[in-house]
């Protein structure tokens, strides 16, 4: 797997990962992440403008300098797609899970995921892109999955349902931060299955003793 962009600075908060949004810094599947996530989530986009204003600050009175290869990126930005507005909150159809960002980005709704079992109770479809696992999980409610650590970092939008972790509760529209720092064992809630997102670039180290491993390994 190749270093991706959001292994070069840490990310530890959701206002960092915001500010590597706005600077338009993020791989594509993390960008889709935050963009599911405004939409599920619009109080966060208050911050997502203050950031963009303070952006254009910074730019207003930095020092101009000259532009290497000037006529090369003037025609590269007059080539680009137009930046996408920011969808509007409840944008969804009648009955749809998934916020528009996503269903656009995997190209389905939630009834039609060709879904792979993983382990018993966890399913995944899953893709790679931009050197980054990109993954829609279904967990049955109940499900505890086995603890672990990240070798790089592992972001995860909750689509439905909730799940928990020794750090707190995360539900619809929150995004789990995780990376070596943190060792977790996440338990998807009883009333209903979790569906998640997640982005991840390294892969997961499994901790815990022995027989709680082979006990999480087959629910």
């Amino acid at each position: 797997m190749t270093e991706t962009d959001m292994v070069h600075e840490h990310i530890d908060t959701i206002d960092a990962l915001m500010a590597r949004y706005v600077a338009g810094s993020l791989p594509e599947p993390a960008r889709v992440l935050v963009r599911s996530h405004l939409e599920m989530k619009p109080d966060n986009r208050s911050l997502v403008k203050s950031l963009e204003l303070l952006a254009g600050e910074a730019l207003e009175i930095a020092p101009e300098a000259a532009i290497d290869d000037r006529d090369r990126r003037l025609a590269a930005i007059f080539t680009s797609a137009s930046p996408v507005a920011e969808p509007p909150a409840g944008a969804r159809p009648e009955h749809a899970l998934f916020p528009r960002t996503m269903r656009d980005f995997v190209g389905f709704e939630v009834d039609d995921v060709p879904w792979r079992r993983r382990l018993p109770g966890l399913k995944e479809y899953s893709l790679d892109m931009d050197g980054c696992e990109v993954s829609l999980m279904w967990i049955r409610p109940g499900r505890v999955l086995p603890a672990h650590t990240h070798k790089g970092m592992e972001l995860i939008l909750v689509l439905d349902g909730a799940f928990h972790d020794e750090r707190g509760r995360f539900g619809p529209g929150d995004i789990s931060i995780a990376d070596e720092t943190v060792d977790h064992r996440p338990v998807a809630e009883k009333d209903r299955p979790c569906i998640a997102f997640a982005v991840s670039d390294g892969p997961v180290t499994l901790t815990g003793s022995f027989r709680q491993m082979i006990g999480d390994l087959i629910g």
